[in-house]
């Protein structure tokens, strides 16, 4: 369990500066050399190596852990650095600093990434996530086009408004007529089924990206009337 205690002689001159003795964390490993920083981002507290942040010259975490006057960073009352950030998305962000590599659990998305990584200023990561959201830009645009179908029953009197009214990126494929199924009056009343269909853009509903079967046999029967 990591601790406080004062910082050994020689270490102010290692690549990341020292804070005070109060406010370090040292491990209690063999001789307690390796140095801790405690995180509290967003509510959510991390423990990681001085080494894991200074990783990128140029970030916000390295300045962090420089203690740079120009920084205005707080702690809390654990003595932990408060940063007020999405902490889903930095676990990401600190895991690649660890290892070099972008590991993304599910539902989670390259933009929340990227967002961090810009706003800790970390470009090696901002640049392996832009390649990361262009190559997969790039294999979406190249799926094929999947399409559900609907099949309506309508009335006559109700058949051109249906038609006319159908938003949401539905549209007419066919129209079939099963004949009169009532009498209005002295005329019959013919009734119809109307075939429509719908793209599905890089969606999974376990929609079938070909016709029901019911759909398909509709339409046969309308081509050769």
């Amino acid at each position: 369990m990591a601790e406080k205690s004062p910082d050994p002689s020689g270490s102010a001159g290692r690549r990341c500066a020292a804070l005070s003795p109060a406010d370090r964390l040292q491990s209690s490993g063999s001789g307690g050399s390796s140095k801790w920083v405690r995180l509290n981002v967003g509510g959510t507290y991390f423990l990681t190596t001085r080494q894991t942040l200074c990783r990128d010259p140029k970030s916000f975490l390295y300045r962090l852990c420089q203690a740079d006057p120009d920084l205005d960073s707080d702690k809390d009352e654990t003595g932990a650095y408060l940063i007020d950030r999405d902490p889903t998305y930095f676990g990401p962000v600190l895991n690649y600093l660890r290892h070099g590599k972008l590991v993304l659990n599910r539902g989670l998305a390259e933009e929340g990434v990227l967002e961090e990584a810009e706003f800790y200023n970390i470009t090696s990561l901002i640049k392996l996530v832009k390649d990361k959201i262009r190559e997969r830009d790039c294999k979406t645009a190249q799926l094929p086009v999947k399409h559900v179908y609907r099949v309506l029953q309508c009335q006559e009197e109700e058949l051109t408004q249906m038609v006319s009214t159908m938003s949401d990126g539905w549209k007419f494929e066919q129209l079939v007529s099963i004949g009169s199924s009532y009498n209005y009056g002295n005329e019959d009343q013919a009734e119809f089924l109307c075939v429509v269909s719908k793209e599905l853009h890089n969606q999974s509903y376990g929609t079938s990206s070909e016709p029901s079967e019911k759909a398909k046999i509709l339409q046969e029967q309308g081509s050769r009337m």
